[in-house]
């Protein structure tokens, strides 16, 4: 386990690496811009981005769920630059329309948006807003308390994704950014399995907690083998659709048992 100092730059920089926030130039003095360790503060980096978003779902809440998880999601794509949901795009498009691998590649290099990132899009903030806005009429706090929980989950399960993948290009951002280690894989997997415990346990109970967490791991393990298939390695879109097809499941999840 890193100590306290260590932890600190590692989330310092998986926040720079993950959102558009300020962060301290004085992280990034003299470092070779590898995040292999920095990934196991990624479902902590998630949950610092989805604070604000949070709030603003909270606050909302009481007037249109359905607005109000449409806002948060807004925001929380602002924070991050749409880094994940470009991943999501980009992935559907090479990995729907590509014959086979060297194709799907530079489709997913391609910057154009084709059909299947499109509908992936609207696919994406459509179900995510449904679930907040269901789980908001249940109770606004539990909704907010769910966008943190998914924000931190989802990001470790990124983490498990860009770990049991070797790069599927030699000269990509994913490949530049380095394999995550394995002790700071199965620190980021602690952490975002911690966080949805303690956040949705008091509020939803454990059985309903667990049955969330077990659909989202269900859901990267299978995009995992699916990309393996395909493309035989990751890449940065593969990792950023990752995030949000687990942030998708879990969110879905939760709504349909509340």
């Amino acid at each position: 386990m890193p100590n306290a100092t260590e932890f600190i730059a590692d989330l310092a920089r998986s926040v720079g690496f993950l959102s558009r926030l300020p962060v301290p130039g004085r992280f990034f003095e003299g470092h070779d811009g590898s995040i292999s360790r920095a990934v196991q503060a990624f479902p902590v980096a998630g949950l610092v981005i989805a604070i604000v978003p949070a709030f603003a779902l909270f606050l909302f809440s009481g007037r249109d769920p359905l607005l109000a998880a449409l806002i948060a999601l807004a925001v929380m794509t602002l924070m991050t630059g749409a880094l994940h949901e470009d991943g999501l795009a980009d992935a559907a498009d090479g990995l729907g329309g590509g014959r086979d691998r060297e194709h799907a590649l530079t489709i997913m290099k391609d910057s154009r948006i084709g059909s299947y990132g499109v509908v992936a899009l609207v696919l994406s903030f459509g179900l995510r807003a449904a679930a907040l806005a269901a789980i908001a009429r249940h109770d606004a706090g539990t909704a907010a308390l769910a966008l943190i929980a998914t924000a931190a989950a989802s990001r470790a399960v990124m983490v498990a994704h860009w770990h049991a993948l070797p790069s599927a290009r030699q000269n990509g951002v994913a490949a530049g950014a380095g394999q995550p280690e394995d002790g700071a894989c199965n620190v980021a997997l602690f952490i975002g399995i911690a966080v949805s415990l303690l956040l949705l346990v008091p509020a939803l109970g454990l059985p309903s907690t667990v049955v969330s967490l077990v659909a989202t791991g269900i859901a990267g393990f299978g995009f995992t083998r699916f990309v393996h298939r395909k493309l035989q390695g990751h890449t940065g879109d593969t990792i950023g659709a990752t995030q949000q097809i687990s942030e998708i499941v879990m969110l879905s999840a939760l709504a349909l048992i509340v």
